[in-house]
C-alpha cells in the first residue's frame, strides 16, 4: 500500500489502521493523543527560523522606528506632534513628552495592517505550504496525527503572533527610550500612574492585542487547510482580511460591525484609562474566542477528512 492510501484510509487523528504496529502507537498515544510538546516545539523552531518569518518581524520592528525617527524631526523645532490637532494614530501626540506612548502608538499603527497581515501570512501558509512543498504526508506518516498536527500548527501561529505583538512593543520601548524622556504616565482619564504601572500597562495591551489576532489566525488556518498551494491560501486570507476591515468602514452595515472580528481591535485604549475600562475589551476577547472556535472547527473537519496526497 503506498504512503498516499495510507493517509487516505487513516482515522479521524491521522492513524494508520493498516497494521498492528499502527494501533500500538495510537494505545501507547493515550492522554497524549491531543497535543504533543515536542511536536509544538518542531512547528515553532521551523516557523521562526524560516526566512519570511524573520523578514516579518524586521518589517513589524522597523514601524516603531520609523514612527519614533518621524516624530522625533517633525518636533526638533520644539513643535507638537501632529500639529497638536490630535491628527495621527492615537497616542501620538504624547510620544514627545513620553517615550512609553510610542509602544502604544506603534501598536494602534501596526495592529489594522501590519501584525494581521503578518499572522495571515504565516497562518495561510500553515497546512498550505507543507503540502506544496510535499512535506505534508510525511508530517502524517509519522505519525503525528491530524488532530495533534493541526493543534500544534494552531498554537504555533498563537505563538508567532505573541512574538510579533512584543517584538513591535520591545522596539517601540527601546527607540522611546532614547529619543524621548521617560517618566510617570497620564492616562486617558487625566490620571497619572507610575512608569512601572505604565509598563505593567504595555504589557498587557500587547498581550490583548495577540489575543486579539486569535479569530484572524483561526480563519486563515481554515484557509490554508482548502488548498494545496500556500501562496494562494495567504493571498486568501490577507484578501480576506481587508475586506473585512472594508465592511467594517461602511456606515450601512453599521448593523453587522459588532460581528466582525476587526470591529474592536482598538478597545485595547480603554486599558489606559483609570480605572480600567474592560467592556469593550472583553467584547473583542469574547468575540475572538467565537471565531477561533468556529473556523477551528472548520479547519479541523476538513483537514481530518481529507486525502492527503501531496
Amino acid at each position: 500500500m503506498s504512503q498516499a492510501e495510507v493517509i487516505g484510509t487513516g482515522g479521524a487523528d491521522g492513524s494508520d489502521r493498516s497494521g498492528g504496529a499502527g494501533a500500538a502507537a495510537g494505545s501507547d498515544a493515550g492522554p497524549r493523543a491531543l497535543w504533543t510538546l515536542g511536536l509544538f516545539r518542531s512547528e515553532l523552531v521551523t516557523t521562526l527560523r524560516r526566512w519570511r518569518t524573520l523578514a516579518l518581524l524586521a518589517v513589524l520592528a522597523a514601524v516603531p522606528v520609523l514612527i519614533g525617527i518621524a516624530v522625533k524631526i517633525e518636533t526638533g523645532d520644539g513643535g507638537s506632534s501632529g500639529g497638536g490637532g490630535g491628527e495621527g494614530p492615537a497616542f501620538i501626540t504624547q510620544i514627545t513628552n513620553n517615550g512609553l506612548f510610542l509602544v502604544f502608538a506603534a501598536l494602534a499603527a501596526t495592529l489594522p495592517v501590519f501584525l494581521p497581515m503578518a499572522v495571515g501570512v504565516v497562518a495561510g501558509d500553515a497546512i498550505a505550504g507543507e503540502a506544496n512543498a510535499g512535506t505534508l504526508r510525511y508530517l502524517l506518516v509519522a505519525p503525528a496525527g491530524r488532530t495533534r498536527l493541526l493543534l500544534a500548527k494552531y498554537a504555533t501561529v498563537l505563538t508567532f503572533t505573541l512574538v510579533a505583538t512584543l517584538v513591535v512593543a520591545a522596539s517601540a520601548l527601546a527607540v522611546g527610550a532614547v529619543l524621548f524622556p521617560l517618566g510617570d504616565v497620564t492616562t486617558i482619564s487625566g490620571t497619572t500612574i507610575s512608569f512601572g504601572d505604565g509598563l505593567l500597562r504595555a504589557a498587557l495591551i500587547a498581550v490583548v492585542v495577540a489575543a486579539s489576532l486569535a479569530g484572524l489566525a483561526a480563519l486563515g488556518l481554515f484557509v490554508s487547510t482548502l488548498t494545496g498551494s500556500g501562496i494562494a491560501a495567504m493571498a486568501t486570507t490577507v484578501g480576506l482580511l481587508i475586506t473585512v476591515q472594508i465592511l467594517d468602514t461602511i456606515p450601512q452595515l453599521d448593523a453587522i460591525h459588532p460581528y466582525l472580528f476587526p470591529h474592536y481591535w482598538l478597545s485595547f485604549s480603554d486599558l489606559l484609562r483609570e480605572p480600567l475600562y474592560w467592556d469593550d475589551v472583553q467584547k473583542n476577547l469574547g468575540l475572538q474566542a467565537l471565531y477561533a472556535a468556529v473556523f477551528g472547527s472548520a479547519a479541523w473537519a476538513r483537514f481530518t477528512s481529507k486525502d492527503i496526497t501531496a
